[in-house]
């Protein structure tokens, strides 16, 4: 069986999530997702998500093909979730090329490219346009 593990905020649900997750998950037989805590997500760009925590990690537990779910407490422990998990595979977004190609050293790193023009950014930029 090959593992895949994958990592995001998953905020706002969208088509570009949808996406990175599917083809993650044809890596593969089984799909484990960490999901930012509020915390890590602040640190990392100093905002609180609008969804929380919890409320993320059932959403996308609820997706086809997703198998686990966790919560990611720190960057600085992507080695040891890969270990935990015992991921084959490391998919991250290609906005991140190159910064997880240390972990080449206990499963195979693969950066997919995200879905051109969507961001959860840019989508609640455009709802408060119109609120």
């Amino acid at each position: 069986m090959k593992k895949i593990i994958t990592f995001g905020t998953f905020d706002v649900l969208h088509i570009g999530h949808i996406r990175i997750l599917q083809r993650a998950r044809a890596l593969g037989d089984h799909l484990t997702v960490g999901i930012s805590t509020d915390a890590l997500n602040f640190s990392k760009k100093q905002k609180t998500p609008i969804y929380s925590e919890r409320d993320r990690m059932e959403i996308i537990r609820s997706i086809i093909g997703v198998d686990e779910v966790f919560l990611e407490h720190s960057l600085d422990l992507k080695g040891e979730y890969i270990k935990q998990y015992q991921a084959d595979v490391l998919v991250m977004g290609d906005d991140w090329a190159g910064r997880f190609d240390h972990y080449n050293t206990l499963c195979e790193v693969v950066y997919l490219p995200r879905t051109e023009g969507i961001s959860t950014t840019s989508t609640l930029e455009e709802i408060r346009r119109y609120a």
